[in-house]
């Protein structure tokens, strides 16, 4: 874990950890974070609560860039956060990087 200007890249996850089109969950600096490995084999974190009745994210259908939750099939993107129309509201994202087969992510 490394520190620059109160923002932390903590080790989630190796890219072998990870699979296309499932969520993972991990807990980091007390936060519950949703992995999710995109066909072009990008890795995307969100918090791992749906903004409408606090359903974990990770363990939605994925479905592209999108993941439903499992509550009431809300549709998150899992680029930016956003609720897809007609719901609204938005998830906490999280930037990632990945170094070699290791995954990170920028916590504040």
């Amino acid at each position: 874990m490394s520190t620059v200007n109160s923002v932390k890249k903590v080790l989630v996850a190796t890219i072998q950890e990870l699979s296309v089109g499932i969520g993972k969950r991990v807990k980091v600096e007390g936060i519950e974070l949703a992995l999710f490995k995109q066909e072009d084999h990008t890795v995307h974190a969100v918090e791992n609560k749906c903004p409408h009745k606090g359903g974990p994210l990770s363990e939605g259908i994925v479905s592209g860039e999108h993941v439903f939750c499992p509550l009431h099939d809300w549709k998150v993107n899992v680029r930016d956060g956003q609720v897809q129309a007609p719901d609204q509201g938005c998830v906490n994202r999280y930037d990632v990087e990945i170094e070699g087969e290791r995954v990170y992510v920028y916590i504040e």
